[in-house]
């Protein structure tokens, strides 16, 4: 089997995460429609993320926000949103960078993504710059790749399906049948 050179885990990503960025930015332009809202969770490490002291001690791996009654100031760009949540009474403003979300969950129609985000690769210490005019020796791409996660829907309590309520929908799933 040939090395995937394009990287379509990273594309395939990229693409999911802008539809995350879509539904933000017309509900930015237009308020939640419906019933819809979101359950966002996102590495409160990764580089970018803003919080305050007191969130960042109280949350200090990962955290879910809920984007659905209380909400202000959505604003979203390309690489990055920003929102006012209120957190105990407590007004606050979050940026999170969309290269740190794991999930998105749109409970009301049953909607989720997940993502894997990798580890930073090691940088070599003391890597021979390459000729002019020649490309790097391609031992020097990192070996480490971001994981594709399938999307994963995910019923409500109480309602009919498997055990935890969970369900792994396969993208073959959405292909049109010859």
């Amino acid at each position: 089997m040939s090395e995937d050179l394009i990287r379509y885990d990273i594309l395939a990503q990229e693409a999911l995460r802008g539809v995350i960025r879509k539904v933000l930015d017309e509900v930015a332009r237009a308020g939640l429609p419906g019933d819809h809202h979101f359950f966002i969770t996102f590495l409160t490490t990764h580089p970018g993320v803003r919080l305050s002291k007191r969130m960042r001690e109280r949350y200090p791996e990962e955290m879910t926000i809920v984007i659905q009654h209380t909400f202000w100031n959505l604003e979203v760009t390309d690489t990055a949103f920003e929102i006012d949540l209120s957190f105990d009474d407590i007004r606050e403003r979050l940026r999170i960078p969309f290269a740190a979300v794991r999930g998105f969950f749109d409970p009301s129609v049953k909607f989720g993504l997940q993502f894997d985000i990798a580890a930073e690769p090691a940088r070599p210490t003391e890597a021979p710059a390459p000729k002019p005019d020649k490309r790097p020796p391609a031992a020097s791409v990192p070996a480490v790749k971001p994981q594709a996660r399938p999307i994963v829907v995910k019923e409500a309590p109480g309602k009919a399906g498997d055990k935890d309520g969970a369900h792994v929908v396969s993208l073959d799933s959405f292909r049109k049948k010859k």
